[in-house]
């Protein structure tokens, strides 16, 4: 049984990840089967509309943290090659079909789609305030979401698909037998489209997505380093033992009051 599978429909492509058993959390095997299988999207000419999905209860858990614990690091393995998805280079839209939970990175490839719909209590969460030194300040910012509900998805608090739909997060939301369907009819309706204007309509939206300010960015870089890395894997530990964690919090508690400023230009 393939790791991630894939099937063609005309010039549609299925991507699915499939390990259900670990919540398809991205592992390196799962990252690598993904960046091939992204890249045979990207170079098949006769291909022209993703739908990214997974099987089981989740579409992705996110980051797998056994395998960071045995690393002794999160990160990815640098041999994973590169892929167009990933990198923001694919110029071919790609539907998001979210057949459940979608936690950490999970909810990040959701965001990197053109198109979301989802199944009726999927369960969403940007995780980074769980698992850094910075809470996920840019994905609520990027999807245009008002400020106080963007603060809330920065501090990893849980959405349902039903209010991530009121708040014009996700496209659609459906049944979870009509999920596949609904991804595909939205497949056929991109395809009905000219060519041309399907692509360049892609390329303009993208460009129209709000982005966040660099110097905002630096700050954000800044901040990643503010705090005892121990906290990193004790996170992750306390995850996996299934155990509250006892964070560190700064390696001198003086530190606290030596937070980065903002460089305003």
């Amino acid at each position: 049984m393939a790791i991630v599978e894939t099937e063609t429909h005309g010039a549609v492509f299925v991507i699915r990840m499939n390990r259900p058993e670990r919540l398809n959390a991205l592992g390196n095997e799962l990252r690598a089967a993904l960046a091939d299988a992204w890249n045979e999207f990207d170079e098949r000419s006769e291909l022209e509309v993703a739908i990214y999905t997974g099987s089981g209860r989740a579409f992705c858990a996110g980051e797998d943290m056994k395998e960071s614990l045995q690393r002794g690091a999160p990160g990815l393995d640098s041999s994973i090659r590169r892929d167009p998805f990933t990198s923001g280079t694919l110029d071919k839209p790609v539907i998001c079909a979210i057949n459940g939970y979608a936690m950490g990175g999970g909810f990040q490839l959701v965001e990197r789609c053109d198109l979301r719909l989802a199944v009726k209590g999927a369960v969403f969460e940007m995780s980074e305030a769980k698992r850094w030194l910075l809470g996920g300040f840019n994905h609520g910012h990027i999807a245009n979401i008002p400020h106080a509900v963007a603060t809330e998805m920065a501090f990893a608090f849980r959405f349902d698909a039903e209010r991530l739909y009121q708040l014009g997060f996700l496209n659609r939301l459906v049944e979870p037998e009509d999920l596949l369907p609904e991804a595909h009819r939205m497949a056929a309706h991109l395809m009905s489209l000219p060519p041309a204007s399907r692509a360049n309509t892609l390329a303009i939206m993208r460009e129209m997505r709000p982005r966040v300010a660099p110097e905002v960015d630096r700050f954000a870089d800044r901040l990643r380093d503010h705090g005892a890395k121990s906290d990193l894997m004790e996170s992750r530990a306390a995850f996996a033992e299934k155990r509250a964690p006892n964070f560190k919090g700064w390696d001198n508690p003086e530190d606290r009051h030596r937070r980065p400023q903002m460089e305003r230009e």
